[in-house]
């Protein structure tokens, strides 16, 4: 076991885990963090999606031992009120269904509108290819990612 000091959603925490215990796991089970969602367990559908220094990375298969002094952000951090654009969009849009999907959806698209203030529509289907809908949303996820561009 080793001691880890991590900055996560604008907050330091120390935690002591295995090296290799997967980022999500820390997450969810050392600092009570569960928005970020276990789903495949190996980096195919993106439900574990967080920042970190503001890249999305699927959180089930990085090891903490690989975050150092990086600033990581979940869906809890992403904003204070559930405010962000993007939630705001999510919210207009109606997109959830099961809903399972949505943190690591959201994260991706904040992460997106970031780089990519007005994407297009094949940028946005682009951008969220690393997530995988079980209820096959994607029509009002793009939809959604397009709204949350015009929103200030």
């Amino acid at each position: 076991m080793a001691i880890y000091n991590l900055r996560v959603n604008g907050k330091k925490h120390e935690v002591e885990v295995e090296e290799d215990t997967p980022l999500l796991w820390v997450l969810r089970d050392h600092l009570g963090l569960v928005g970020t969602k276990y789903s495949c367990g190996i980096a195919q559908c993106g439900a574990c999606m967080v920042h970190i220094n503001g890249e999305t990375v699927i959180s089930c298969v990085m090891p903490v031992s690989n975050i150092g002094e990086d600033e990581v952000t979940t869906i809890e951090g992403l904003s204070i009120n559930g405010d962000h654009p993007v939630q705001r969009a999510w919210d207009e849009v109606d997109v959830a269904q099961c809903g399972y999907c949505q943190a690591g959806q959201i994260m991706s698209a904040a992460a997106l509108l970031k780089k990519n203030p007005s994407p297009s529509d094949q940028e946005i289907e682009n951008g969220m290819n690393r997530n995988i809908c079980r209820c096959g949303t994607y029509h009002k996820i793009r939809e959604a990612v397009a709204l949350a561009s015009k929103i200030k």
